[in-house]
């Protein structure tokens, strides 16, 4: 951990970005008063924790929130929401005298991390000051448990030290609790992504929505290389029967978009691109843009999910479900297991394995009505309603506790 983080600070310092060292040492002004901690990876870590850091300055409004990323989009999406109290920095290494630092210059009360953030010096540090350590959302892939179990005392030491931990999974649980997770440490199960609310600063204008009509439209959401081959070929064919159909691509990394759109005009495909503020009317937009999905999300009466056709993983349902569309997904969904197998036990989505099958399910969706039945079952299928009440329940308890 110290080779490593003697090349993270490094890297910083022969950029000359003394900020970003800063943050990583630790350093930098610090707010005064009582504070929680909570580190996030990246953007959906840090989108499902909202919920939880706004529940914890209405029960704590003497308390701050410090909070620490992996990268700089999430913490410019932290800053963005503009919630006061909320303090941001960049990740600092984890090392003993670093963590000593932040405990003492932040006054923390409790420290959350969130899905599979476990940094061990950190957990260590906060159990021997007395500080709490919860994870939400917690994630353990049979991977990256293996891995654990290779330096197995290592393991049992920072689990052991826990205070609380609500998975996101129940596998992810059992693997946990296999390493050391203490059974008086274990809270519900619940995925925190199906807290997800639509952000009501971020709608469709009437242009997009004369341009997108939801019943016509779907939407290719977080796609990866190969994705869009299927996605292009499918549209093609389900255009055939349904030659009003409109499609937007929005892939998971926008840098990817000349490729794409030179797929699209292969194919014959008249686009408009988003990173250019082309004029939309369009049968295909091409949206290789950050922080507008939602955007998307409520222009498509139909989505597909990104990273379901190959061995990503898959991205989120909830997203798209929170806004009503039905769905369709690959057989790759490892990331969201647990919210996947709800929904085909629901028979509440499509899981397709090509462009034929793809096609098929947009042609099946081709209604308002029949969109609308789909996306309802999904999202009562996802619901978590209860399991969410009691972690924030028991939130409260480790910040009055």
């Amino acid at each position: 951990m110290t080779l490593a983080s003697v090349v993270l600070l490094v890297r910083p310092c022969l950029r000359g970005d003394w900020a970003l060292a800063s943050d990583r040492l630790g350093r930098g002004p610090a707010a005064s008063g009582p504070h929680l901690w909570l580190h996030a990876a990246s953007n959906g870590e840090l989108a499902s924790a909202r919920g939880l850091i706004e529940h914890v300055l209405t029960v704590r409004s003497d308390m701050g929130v410090l909070i620490t990323c992996n990268t700089a989009t999430a913490a410019t999406l932290a800053r963005s929401w503009g919630i006061s109290r909320l303090h941001v920095r960049l990740a600092p290494l984890d090392l003993g005298f670093i963590n000593r630092r932040m405990l003492r210059r932040w006054n923390i009360q409790l420290h959350i991390t969130m899905e599979s953030e476990l940094w061990p010096d950190r957990v260590i540090r906060c159990a021997a000051a007395g500080i709490p350590v919860a994870i939400f959302g917690a994630r353990l892939t049979k991977r990256t448990a293996r891995g654990w179990a290779r330096f197995g005392g290592l393991a049992r030491k920072v689990l052991g030290r826990i205070s609380y931990l609500s998975a996101q999974d129940s596998r992810s649980l059992a693997r946990l609790r296999a390493l050391g997770l203490r059974a008086s440490a274990v809270g519900p199960v619940l995925d925190l992504k199906a807290s997800y609310t639509p952000p009501q600063d971020l709608t469709p204008d009437a242009t997009l929505r004369a341009c997108f009509p939801r019943a016509q439209t779907w939407l290719a959401a977080s796609t990866h290389p190969g994705d869009e081959a299927v996605v292009i070929a499918a549209h093609l064919a389900a255009r055939a029967v349904r030659p009003g159909l409109r499609l937007i691509i929005a892939p998971r990394h926008p840098a990817r978009g000349a490729g794409i759109a030179e797929a699209l005009t292969a194919a014959g495909l008249k686009f408009a691109q988003r990173s250019r503020s082309d004029a939309i009317d369009k049968e295909v937009l091409l949206a290789d843009t950050m922080g507008e999905m939602a955007l998307w999300y409520a222009v498509a009466g139909t989505v597909f999910i990104g990273g379901t056709l190959s061995d990503r993983g898959g991205h989120t349902p909830y997203e798209p479900s929170a806004f009503g569309a039905a769905l369709i997904h690959g057989p790759d969904v490892d990331n969201f297991s647990s919210a996947f197998g709800r929904l085909q036990r629901a028979r509440a989505s499509i899981c397709i394995g090509n462009a034929e099958e793809l096609a098929k399910a947009l042609c099946d969706l081709d209604t308002t009505a029949s969109q609308a039945e789909f996306g309802a079952a999904a999202r009562a299928a996802l619901m978590q309603g209860d399991a969410l009440k009691k972690v924030k329940a028991d939130l409260g308890h480790l910040l009055t506790g």
